[in-house]
């Protein structure tokens, strides 16, 4: 059997709420999505919305902070910080969370899954 990989539309980009996080269900998976816009750009992450650490879907209701040039997402739970680009825990090495490819494509917000 063989991974194909193909671009999902989930929702419209006037869904997201700038530097704040909305989630999405997909494939009975809750996503995190962060529109973070900046003096330089507006950029889009996606991420599993699961606390590894706290056990619970909450982490599109964290608050976005920045360590260095590092945008993370500090969950609402215990405060762990998780890299929106690399999925890391910036407080533990033993937490990562999935993170999700994301484009916006005539205004629609995309992820790219594996069937």
């Amino acid at each position: 059997m063989t991974n194909t990989t193909q671009w999902l539309t989930v929702c419209q980009e006037s869904d997201l709420v700038a530097n704040s996080g909305v989630c999405a269900l997909v494939n009975e998976q809750q996503i995190a999505l962060f529109k973070v816009k900046n003096a330089q750009q507006d950029q889009v992450f996606a991420i599993s919305n699961w606390d590894p650490i706290g056990e619970a879907n909450v982490l599109y209701r964290g608050l976005l902070c920045s360590v260095g040039e590092i945008v993370a997402v500090a969950s609402p739970l215990y405060k762990q910080r998780f890299c929106l680009s690399s999925g890391t825990c910036l407080d533990s090495d033993e937490a990562k969370v999935k993170v999700y490819p994301v484009r916006i494509e005539q205004h629609a917000v995309q992820l790219q899954i594996s069937q």
